[in-house]
């Protein structure tokens, strides 16, 4: 049992280091390409690989689920919260993007109440607060630096949290790589769909990097640039697998606490490739989501509240 643990949490923190590999590469493409054809290049690459891994585990048939609505509703809001932290990277270092997207368990404490009916407690209101705390140290309101992108970041960990609460309502009958598939199907669909209105809306050149990464129009990569977001549908499908067997093989509420290595590897990526150095608000203000968020995952589980 013990090295099943130890394999588990291994595989975890192996899976968030694959897909923490996404970020500077969208980050580094965000000022040629936009994130429309991003995601649909990504998730073309990811599709076969995705129906692979389902044929593996629970059979293509699956995938003609009686919960079509709530499992499209689930991969939809994804869409939504991704598109978002994508924008969020292209104005932001990568530190302050990944850490205020670590609010997730928080606003999941948040939803769970309204969402699920389940009974909010007195931890849940302390660690919110002091989340919120270090969101308003990164933020820094009202200060000349702030930077309205970080609202994405903001925006796209409320929506992943909604999604996450959604899969708790479907665990119980769809597997998760079901879910995955929808949810690249969705990332496919959307992408082709909203890149149609806005090459049609045809905007023209504004001046905000997020903005631009969303409005600007498709062109064709060139071969470097193509195998760079290519890559980005191998990493997600890697990453997939291997967070896959670590909830398999561990229980959940160990191997969770260690999702939150992503936030070492945001500051070294954000070096090496971009030069950018953390500021000491930023630090700080991660520091009390990130503790905010394991008190918050291990009250829960002291309540026996599903993680």
């Amino acid at each position: 049992m013990q090295n099943r643990i130890v394999l588990g949490i291994a595989c975890l923190c192996i899976g968030v280091l694959v897909f923490s590999l996404q970020d500077p590469i969208i980050k580094a493409v965000s000022d040629r390409y936009p994130v429309m054809e991003v995601m649909a290049i990504r998730s073309i690459v990811a599709l076969p690989i995705l129906l692979f891994i389902v044929r593996r585990d629970v059979g293509l048939a699956a995938l003609a689920s009686r919960r079509f609505g709530l499992l499209t509703l689930r991969a939809t809001t994804l869409f939504a919260s991704y598109t978002a932290y994508y924008l969020a990277l292209a104005a932001l270092p990568l530190a302050d993007a990944v850490a205020l997207y670590f609010m997730a368990p928080l606003f999941i404490m948040i939803l769970a109440g309204p969402y699920l009916g389940e009974r909010v407690a007195w931890q849940s209101v302390v660690t919110v607060s002091v989340g919120l705390v270090g969101v308003l140290l990164m933020l820094r309101p009202g200060n000349s630096m702030f930077e309205w992108a970080a609202l994405l970041s903001l925006l796209s960990a409320a929506l992943y949290g909604f999604a996450q609460l959604t899969a708790r309502k479907l665990g119980s009958t769809e597997s998760s790589t079901v879910m995955s598939f929808y949810q690249n199907g969705a990332y496919l669909l959307g992408a082709i769909v909203a890149g149609l209105v806005f090459t049609i809306a045809d905007i023209g050149e504004v001046t905000h990097p997020s903005v631009r990464f969303l409005t600007r129009a498709w062109v064709w990569p060139n071969t470097a640039d193509f195998v760079m977001m290519a890559s980005c549908g191998f990493i997600a499908s890697a990453g997939m697998i291997l967070l896959s067997q670590a909830y398999r093989l561990a229980p959940a509420n160990i191997v969770a606490t260690f999702e939150y290595t992503g936030i070492l590897w945001a500051p070294l990526w954000g070096f090496l490739f971009f030069a950018e150095v953390p500021q000491s608000t930023t630090t700080m203000g991660a520091a009390l989501i990130i503790g905010a968020g394991i008190f918050a995952l291990n009250a829960r589980q002291r309540s026996k509240v599903p993680a």
